[in-house]
């Protein structure tokens, strides 16, 4: 089913940023709910909002930040996930 795929996925998301980001916390929220008919929603495509606190961040910029978790989920961005809106978190 769509949603035993998708609780793989965010399992798989969160594996990635645990690996390249050592975070504090990690938190993922699958926004696909929001973004039904959506052009992007279609082909199973997740819309994911990723609330998260690494030291890795220390000293970055926002996009620097987010550049970090973009590229942890890089080849995930290719078919598995159409949309992640990043929100860094404490610190």
């Amino acid at each position: 089913t769509g949603h035993a795929m998708n609780a793989s996925r965010i399992e798989l998301m969160h594996k990635l940023l645990t690996t390249a980001l050592q975070p504090d916390s990690c938190e993922i929220i699958d926004e696909g709910h929001l973004h039904i008919g959506h052009e992007g929603a279609r082909g199973g495509r997740g819309h994911y909002r990723i609330r998260i606190a690494s030291p890795r961040f220390s000293g970055l910029s926002r996009i620097g930040q987010h550049r970090l978790v973009y590229d942890a989920l890089a080849d995930l961005m290719v078919d598995e996930i159409h949309a992640v809106s990043v929100e860094v978190v404490g610190r």
